[in-house]
C-alpha cells in the first residue's frame, strides 16, 4: 500500500517551509520514523519522520522546492524491501546497465563498419587489385593500402592508382609545417581576461537567512531605535568568578560565565523598568510581567535566538546550563519552534568575536535589545585620582523610543552597570 509523505505542522505562525535536503532516494528502504527529509523554515531546521516502514516509491518535491503544511513530499510503498518495490527497480536499474550494455553493443558493431573501409583498402581491395594498376603502383611508389578502391567491393583501379600518383604529394608533407610551427604557440598573443561574472557565485538565500533579512530590516522600518552606550568594570565578576569557579563547577557541573550575571542583572532592571519589558499590539501597550530572555546564538544557517523560560526563577546555575544546552542545539540545528518563540527582552554578545562596540538591532516585537562587547583593559581614573587599568567592556542598550523615553534607557543600563560591578548578591541565587 501506497502511504503519503507530507508537510508536518511546523509551528506558531510558520505555513511554509523549502527542502533542504532528501536523506533517502528513490528505491531504499526505510524504518519507522527513520529520518527522510530535512525542511527548512523560517527559524529552524527539522527533520520529516518516516510515518512507516517500507520502500521510497516517489519523490514529488525535489530539493529547493517550497512546500506549505500537510502538502505531499513523496510516498512510501508500505511492507515492501528494497529490490521488491515498484520503483525501486527502474529507476536502480535502468538508468545504469541498459545504457552500459547498448553502449558496449555500440561501440562493438559500429566498430566494423567504421573500420571496413580502411579494411578494404588494406586488405579485400589491395588483394583484388589488377595487374595493371599494381603494376603503375609499384612504379609510382604508392601504397596501395592508402589508396580509396572505387572499383567493386573497393576494389583499387588504374585510375584510382593513376588519381592517387597525380595528386600533389606535398599533402604527405602537411605535418612538417605543423611540426616547424610548433613554438608558435609561444608567440601567441596573451589570453583575454576572464569576464568577472564567470568569477561570482550566485547562492540561494535559506529561508532562515531571508527570514532574518525581513525581521531586521522590519525592526529598522518599524521601531523608533535609538542606542544608548555605558561602560562596565568588569573586575569585580572576573574575581568572584575566579575564587568560586572550581567550587561551582564542582558543585553544578558547568562553567560560571559572564552571561548568567547579565541574565540576572538586566531581569532586575526590567522589574524597575518595566516598559523595557513590554511592546506594543496596535494603539496598546503591552506590559509583561514574566521574564524570558533570548539569548542571540550564532550558526552556521545564520543567528538564532533562543529563549530562557523564566528566567527569574532560575539559578546562575540553571541559566549556564540552560545556555549551555541551547547554544549547543542551535549549533547542531535541533532547536525546536518552542525553544525559539516569544521572549521579552534579548542579549547578543558580540564580545565573544572580539566586538568592541556596536548597535545591536531589536528582536521585533521586544522593545530592548543589550548588546555585550569584548572585555578591554583601559586605564581609568579611579578615586582620590588615582588611575589604575581596569577590565572595561562597553554596553548598549537598544531601544524603542516609541514607548520608552531616553531617562527610562539610560537609567535601565545604569542600574545594569552597577549589578555587574556589584554581583555579590546575586550569589545568594547560585
Amino acid at each position: 500500500m501506497s502511504v503519503e509523505i507530507r508537510v508536518p505542522k511546523l509551528g506558531e505562525s510558520v505555513s511554509e517551509a523549502t527542502v533542504a535536503k532528501w536523506l533517502k532516494k528513490v528505491g531504499d528502504s526505510v524504518a519507522v520514523d527513520e529520518p527522510l527529509v530535512e525542511l527548512e523554515t523560517d527559524k529552524v531546521n527539522l527533520e520529516v519522520p518516516s510515518p512507516v516502514a517500507g520502500v521510497i516509491a516517489e519523490i514529488s518535491a525535489a530539493e529547493g522546492a517550497d512546500v506549505a503544511v500537510d502538502a505531499v513530499l513523496g510516498s512510501i510503498d508500505e511492507g515492501a524491501s528494497a529490490g521488491n518495490g515498484k520503483a525501486a527497480a527502474p529507476v536502480i536499474e535502468a538508468k545504469q546497465p541498459v545504457p552500459q550494455e547498448g553502449a558496449a553493443g555500440g561501440i562493438a558493431r559500429p566498430a566494423t563498419p567504421v573500420a571496413s573501409p580502411a579494411a578494404h583498402a588494406a586488405g579485400g581491395g589491395a588483394d583484388q587489385t589488377g595487374p595493371a594498376a599494381r603494376k603503375l603502383a609499384g612504379e609510382a611508389g604508392i601504397d596501395l593500402a592508402s589508396v580509396p578502391g572505387t572499383g567493386p567491393k573497393g576494389n583499387v583501379t588504374k585510375a584510382d592508382v593513376q588519381k592517387a600518383a597525380a595528386a600533389p604529394a606535398p599533402a604527405a608533407q602537411a605535418p612538417t609545417p605543423q611540426a616547424s610551427a610548433a613554438p608558435a604557440p609561444a608567440a601567441q598573443a596573451p589570453a583575454a581576461p576572464v569576464q568577472r561574472s564567470a568569477r561570482e557565485e550566485r547562492v540561494r538565500m535559506t529561508r532562515l537567512r531571508k527570514r532574518i533579512a525581513e525581521r531586521l530590516k522590519e525592526a529598522q522600518n518599524t521601531a523608533a531605535m535609538l542606542t544608548t552606550f555605558n561602560e562596565v568594570d568588569m573586575g569585580a565578576v572576573m574575581a568572584l568568578r575566579s575564587k568560586y569557579q572550581e567550587a561551582f563547577q564542582k558543585k553544578h557541573g558547568i562553567k560560571l560565565g559572564f552571561m548568567s550575571f547579565f541574565v540576572k542583572a538586566v531581569i532586575d532592571a526590567l522589574k524597575a523598568y518595566p516598559s523595557v519589558n513590554a511592546e506594543i499590539d496596535g494603539d496598546e501597550v503591552v506590559y509583561k510581567h514574566y521574564y524570558d530572555i533570548g539569548v542571540a546564538v550564532s550558526t552556521e544557517q545564520g543567528l538564532v535566538v533562543p529563549v530562557l523560560r523564566d528566567a527569574d526563577a532560575a539559578s546562575l546555575a540553571d541559566i549556564e546550563k540552560k545556555i549551555a544546552d541551547l547554544g549547543k542545539r542551535a549549533r547542531d540545528g535541533k532547536l525546536s519552534m518552542e525553544d525559539l518563540n516569544g521572549g521579552t527582552f534579548t542579549i547578543t554578545n558580540g564580545g565573544i568575536f572580539g566586538s568592541l562596540m556596536s548597535t545591536p538591532i531589536l528582536n521585533p516585537p521586544q522593545v530592548g535589545i543589550l548588546g555585550m562587547h569584548k572585555i578591554q583593559e583601559r586605564p581609568m581614573v579611579l578615586p582620590a585620582g588615582r588611575i589604575e587599568a581596569r577590565p572595561m567592556m562597553y554596553t548598549a542598550l537598544s531601544y524603542d523610543h516609541r514607548i520608552i523615553d531616553g531617562r527610562e534607557a539610560v537609567s535601565f543600563l545604569v542600574r545594569v552597570k552597577e549589578t555587574i560591578e556589584d554581583p555579590q548578591r546575586l550569589l545568594i541565587e547560585a
